[in-house]
C-alpha cells in the first residue's frame, strides 16, 4: 500500500516538508528527518545565547540540528554525521546549554508563548486502569508459602566493633 501523503511530501509539493509524526525537512533540495523545520528554528533561535566573542563558530542551527539528530536517532557522539559538525563541538554546547538551564527556558517560553495565542490544550486525564500480575510474577514461591528466603537472617560474620 502507497502512501501519497508520503509521496506527494517526497516531490516538494503539497505538504510541504512535513507528513503525518514523520518530519522530513527540505534544505536546499535536499530531504533531512530529524532536523528542525524552518518554524520550529525561527521560535528557537532567539532563545540560543550568542558567542560574545572568540573564534568563528560552527552555525548555530547545524548544532542545534546535531543535538536533534543524536537524540531522534540515538547514537552515540561520535556516530554524528559530519554535516552537523564536529561531534565534539555538538557535545560541548548541549552539555553548556543543558547546565546553563538553556533548554528549560525555551521550553518554558515557547509553551508560555503557545498558551497566549491558545495553541495548547491543558486538558490532563489520568487514567485509573488497574494491571493485575500473573501469579508467577509475586515472590511467594511454591503455594502457600515463602520460598524459603524470606525467613532467613542475616548474621555478621564477626562484629566490627569488637576489634
Amino acid at each position: 500500500m502507497s502512501n501519497p501523503e508520503a509521496s506527494e511530501a517526497g516531490r516538494g509539493g503539497g505538504l510541504g516538508s512535513v507528513f503525518k509524526d514523520h518530519r522530513v525537512v527540505d534544505h536546499g533540495g535536499v530531504m533531512r528527518r530529524h532536523e528542525l523545520t524552518d518554524q520550529e528554528w525561527e521560535l528557537l533561535a532567539p532563545l540560543i545565547p550568542r558567542a560574545a566573542t572568540g573564534r568563528p563558530r560552527v552555525a548555530d542551527r547545524q548544532v542545534v540540528n546535531g543535538m536533534v539528530y543524536k537524540i531522534r536517532a540515538g547514537i552515540s557522539g561520535r556516530d554524528l554525521p559530519e554535516r552537523y559538525g564536529p561531534w565534539q563541538t555538538v557535545y560541548t554546547r548541549f552539555r553548556r546549554y543543558a547546565l546553563d538551564g538553556v533548554f528549560t527556558r525555551a521550553l518554558q517560553q515557547i509553551q508560555a508563548r503557545a498558551d497566549t495565542t491558545g495553541d495548547i490544550d491543558w486538558l490532563v486525564q489520568i487514567d485509573s486502569t488497574i494491571v493485575r500480575a500473573h501469579q508467577h510474577a509475586a515472590a511467594t514461591g511454591r503455594k502457600g508459602g515463602g520460598t524459603g528466603r524470606t525467613n532467613r537472617t542475616i548474621t555478621p560474620s564477626a562484629d566490627p566493633e569488637e576489634d
